[in-house]
């Protein structure tokens, strides 16, 4: 599991997807209520490797690490989450908002600062474009224009890079949390079946995270308006209430949906509407 900035997303992920890890801070080996798993925490960009070699059957990172060190491993599923939001993180060429760089030629004989190396010089080899890049150790948005002309850094929605007074040139990759496997393990049956559980669990986690379930009363006479400006991952559930005359309708919906859909459901004559968080939702 990735220690640093995409920690607490992947505990609480695997926590709602039902796999607790119980973390003590001074050690890196987190316990589990699954006796047939074993953690620890370490940082993302080292994780690929661990996993080719098969120090591990699995772990979490980014695709961007996955290219950076070039490792070969099994990419089991792409879990769109961040450190942040569920938006991917983007690699982004940038430069001073002053700089007479509008585009990735300006390059040209340049200097770059970067942590991912190899990941830039490819982008830079695609493009026939020849300029220097040199690792960066950190605070790299600081860099240009003193110690280079141009950066290459990871950035969920920019805003640390407009605060430095940077602009962006071009997105070089995006970037999403992968589960990754050993191709050795993978082709173990008894591994398989059990990370293929643990995928089925946690896109389910994931995908509860966006949603909500709404539960209402309505008229039988106001049934059918109601149903018409439903929107539902399928079809509303509806069911018979006591009273013969009432129905009850439930649906799962985009969260961000709800405040202009529950004024909408009150006019449409909609009662009782109870809003309720999900912890997931298996398709």
């Amino acid at each position: 599991m990735p220690k640093g900035s995409l920690q607490d997303a992947t505990l609480k992920y695997l926590a709602k997807a039902g796999f607790t890890f119980s973390i003590n801070t001074r050690s890196y080996f987190p316990s589990t209520d699954d006796e047939e798993l074993e953690g620890i925490l370490i940082r993302a960009q080292e994780i690929a490797k661990y996993v080719e070699d098969g120090v591990f059957d699995v772990g979490f990172t980014g695709k961007d690490w996955i290219l950076e060190t070039q490792s070969d491993v099994v990419e089991v599923v792409d879990l769109l989450y961040a450190k942040q939001t569920l938006r991917p993180v983007k690699w982004v060429l940038a430069v001073p908002a002053d700089s007479p760089i509008r585009n990735p030629a300006d390059l040209q004989g340049k200097r770059i600062a970067t942590e991912v190396v190899n990941m830039t010089k490819q982008y830079l080899k695609d493009r026939g474009i020849e300029a220097s890049v040199e690792f960066s150790w950190g605070a790299t948005e600081v860099k240009a224009p003193l110690l280079v002309d141009a950066i290459v850094e990871a950035t969920e929605t920019g805003s640390s890079l407009l605060a430095n007074g940077l602009r962006i040139v071009d997105t070089i990759l995006v970037s999403t949390t992968r589960l990754i496997a050993n191709k050795k393990s993978w082709q173990d049956p008894w591994k398989r079946e059990k990370i293929e559980n643990l995928v089925t669990l946690l896109k389910g986690a994931i995908l509860a995270e966006e949603k909500v379930g709404l539960k209402m009363n309505i008229a039988k006479t106001d049934l059918a308006n109601l149903v018409r400006m439903l929107p539902a991952m399928k079809n509303p559930t509806i069911s018979p209430l006591y009273d013969s005359d009432w129905m009850a309708v439930e649906i799962i919906v985009n969260e961000k949906t709800v405040r202009e859909l529950i004024p909408k459901l009150k006019r449409a004559g909609a009662c009782d509407i109870i809003e309720y968080p999900l912890n997931k939702v298996i398709p």
